[in-house]
């Protein structure tokens, strides 16, 4: 444990009890109250309480998350189109009732407010409480004594300094178990909200299938652009050039007994046009799929795609084995299009990507020192490397503060073969 994360949870506890106390009772009121009375102030109210509720959850989900490692998933189904008028108050109210989340949401308030609470209180007065034994031993027992007889330390009498050192004895006790506990005691109050506040297995399950099916619809878009742009690529490239290619030969067999020297120069300009359509289709080639990431590897083709950018690039590789070939194409392009919206919007002069390989996930962090502020809903390209990444059930976290750096970490999940399969 760090130096100061036990006083720090202490800390934490005080501020949770007071959060739960106030917050979390007056919610669970709320909410009990306006489902109960109904028509018509419950069906107004009662939306907008469950509203604020999962406003509140949410923030308690981040809380655990930051604070404690924690991390909870949200349940709710998703937010239908309501009508206007008194029909879509209607709806409001029977989508608000209708979802299991509400319902375990205000289980969870009147449980944060009663045993999250006491678990806050406990961690913070224990290892507090220790402090008081050596104010007692400092002197401060002599006016308690003259005034009215002397304090009890837990079960120490304080009437004379021998017993205000044994109650400075009990303090360190205390402060020392309670430095102990206090972490442990807002861990357990924070796995007892996921509990709580967590997707059940029936709403996971049906969570999974929708993220399955956006992410097969978004791989089915992703396929369908991509071969529209190579049939682009190609009708407008090499295609074209095969065309004119084709001409100046039908040209050149005509001019051949009449103007040789014109079809020498036809002939040398078809040369031409064969060369830069063979350098086109090997271009959209390597979009395709490069031949050294085929060849060699994620980490060889990284450091190509390295060498091939205008900012000063670092790579740190570390896969003890070959992945699979979608999930190597897919990181592949994904680093590809980082370094691009590095080279062309972070006003960077450094990047440094590490890949490797742990906990049978893929991570890439690619971090620039450009100006940061980049925005994954900006349309910078990060949001179609999320789509992509969503394909194969990874995930994309961005953290760019205005001023940089700019950290990009992406995970997929995946498995390794053996180096040389």
């Amino acid at each position: 444990m760090r130096i100061g994360a036990a006083p720090l949870a202490a800390v934490r506890g005080l501020a949770l009890a007071l959060l739960a106390l106030p917050v979390s009772l007056a919610l669970f009121i709320f909410s009990v109250v306006f489902f109960a009375v109904t028509f018509p102030i419950g069906f107004l109210l009662f939306p907008v309480v469950i509203a604020g509720v999962r406003s509140y959850a949410g923030a308690r989900r981040r809380l655990a998350y930051t604070w404690f490692g924690v991390e909870i998933k949200e349940p709710y189904k998703p937010r239908p189109r309501f009508r206007r008028g008194l029909r879509g108050v209607f709806q409001r109210y029977r989508w608000a009732v209708a979802d299991p989340a509400t319902w375990r949401d205000v289980l969870w308030l009147f449980v944060d407010a009663t045993v999250g609470a006491v678990l806050g209180l406990v961690a913070f007065a224990v290892p507090m409480y220790g402090p008081y034994g050596w104010v007692l031993a400092a002197g401060v027992w002599k006016p308690i004594f003259e005034s009215g007889g002397g304090d009890w330390y837990t079960f120490i009498h304080v009437v004379d300094q021998n017993s205000a050192d044994n109650a400075a004895l009990l303090g360190v006790v205390y402060t020392l178990i309670g430095l102990w506990l206090a972490p442990r005691l807002l861990r357990a109050s924070s796995l007892l909200t996921r509990g709580l506040l967590a997707p059940t297995r029936e709403r996971e399950l049906e969570l999974r299938v929708a993220h399955l099916t956006e992410s097969r619809s978004d791989a089915l878009d992703t396929q369908a652009a991509e071969l529209r742009r190579i049939e682009r690529d190609l009708h407008d490239g090499a295609q074209a050039r095969l065309v004119a290619m084709g001409m100046s030969l039908g040209a050149i067999e005509h001019l051949m007994d009449r103007d040789p020297e014109k079809a020498r120069r036809l002939l040398a300009e078809a040369r031409e046009s064969s060369s830069k359509a063979l350098t086109e289709l090997r271009d959209l080639v390597r979009g395709i799929h490069p031949p050294v990431l085929a060849e060699r590897g994620l980490g060889d083709a990284v450091r190509a795609l390295a060498m091939a950018s205008p900012l000063n690039t670092e790579v740190s590789v570390e896969l003890p084995g070959r992945l699979e070939a979608p999930v190597e194409s897919a990181a592949y392009f994904a680093v590809s299009e980082v370094l691009t919206n590095a080279a062309k919007h972070s006003g960077a002069r450094r990047v440094w990507i590490d890949i490797r390989y742990e906990d049978d996930r893929l991570r890439l962090v690619i971090t620039d020192d450009g100006h940061g502020g980049a925005d994954a809903s900006g349309g910078t390209g990060l949001l179609g490397i999320e789509r992509r990444l969503g394909t194969f059930d990874g995930v994309l976290a961005l953290s760019s503060p205005v001023g940089g750096p700019t950290m990009v970490t992406m995970e997929l999940p995946c498995v390794l073969t053996a180096p040389g399969h």
